[in-house]
């Protein structure tokens, strides 16, 4: 028994310091994720099947609701790395930034949310909308500015053929609607499956089929931390690449039981559904290259939302050179 103990004693010390200096060796990386959802599949496969850590990288991840706080965190350098729609980029390059935040790698390319309706509806059409009240999305953010044009593409004014709610917070319109707001709600996966699952809605559409591919969630970072660190960049790109292609060829159970940790409260089975609605329309980026006719899509969506505050070309806001880079390894 002494000699068991000495030996343990002895390791514990050769453990701690093989893990320190392991974690010595990685780079860390600060990300801000815009919200905690299944759309971002490929990104939390990245962290559970230790991509990162193979490309030498100690990546810590936070969440911050809202788009803008995203960008605060970034342009304060509280974050290096930001998950978010790449309308925000545009946003703040606008203001004339001398520092733009660049979009590097692309991870979702269409809308996520789904069209969710309190009462089951038979034979759905978007026409069914007119005069309900319908509880969108935050002003200016892709989710609202991707219903907006979906409604128009059917001929629905949304400022007159219903009651449109935008004034309740990103984080709080799922409750709202459980609280009896709204006929219709906007609502990303894997909320939308669980309001059909407790008989509280019913998912009647997918805006992200309706409205076509666009960068709609992409890694970000300054562009003077794209121009000092590109050997961080290459390497975070490489990981992301190897779990989008993960993703693109793995059964939806597989991929949900990987992720599941990130979603403690949720059933592996609505995960799971989550994960086979998104990929069956195509919503996980196959790569990690931004292609110039989804950002002028992006443009056309803001433009008829009356977000775009300026026609900004993609060579200012997208660097493709890591992505490519990676892909042609």
């Amino acid at each position: 028994m002494i000699k068991r103990f000495r030996l343990v004693g002895f390791l514990i010390p050769l453990f701690l310091l093989f893990s320190c200096s392991h974690s010595a060796d990685l780079t860390e990386v600060k990300i801000a994720e815009v919200t905690r959802s299944i759309f971002y599949a490929p990104q939390y496969v990245a962290l559970e099947l230790g991509y990162f850590e193979e490309e030498g990288l100690d990546v810590e991840l936070q969440t911050i609701a809202g788009g803008d706080k995203v960008m605060i965190s970034l342009l304060s350098d509280n974050t290096d790395i930001g998950l978010v729609g790449a309308e925000t980029s545009i946003y703040v390059a606008s203001q004339g930034s001398d520092d733009p935040i660049v979009n590097f790698a692309q991870l979702t390319e269409t809308d996520g949310t789904f069209l969710v309706s309190r009462e089951e509806v038979e034979d759905f059409s978007f026409t069914d909308l007119v005069g309900t009240e319908f509880l969108g999305q935050r002003v200016g953010g892709m989710p609202q500015m991707v219903g907006e044009y979906v409604l128009k593409i059917h001929d629905i004014d949304p400022q007159n053929d219903l009651n449109l709610i935008q004034n309740i917070d990103f984080a709080n319109v799922a409750s709202s609607f459980l609280g009896g707001v709204g006929d219709y709600v906007q609502l990303f996966e894997p909320t939308a499956s669980q309001f059909e699952q407790d008989g509280v809605g019913h998912i009647v559409a997918s805006f992200g089929e309706e409205s076509g591919q666009v960068p709609y969630t992409v890694f970000m970072a300054k562009d003077t931390f794209l121009t000092e660190n590109p050997d961080t960049i290459l390497q975070f790109t490489r990981a992301i690449y190897r779990a989008q292609q993960f993703v693109q060829t793995s059964e939806p159970t597989e991929i949900a039981e990987i992720v599941q940790p990130f979603f403690p409260d949720t059933e592996l089975e609505l995960l799971t559904n989550s994960v086979e609605r998104y990929q069956a329309q195509g919503s996980y980026a196959a790569d990690p290259l931004l292609e110039e006719s989804m950002w002028e899509h992006l443009k056309v969506i803001m433009d008829e939302a009356g977000e775009l505050p300026a026609d900004i070309p993609y060579q200012d806001l997208v660097n493709t050179e890591f992505a490519e880079e990676i892909i042609n390894e």
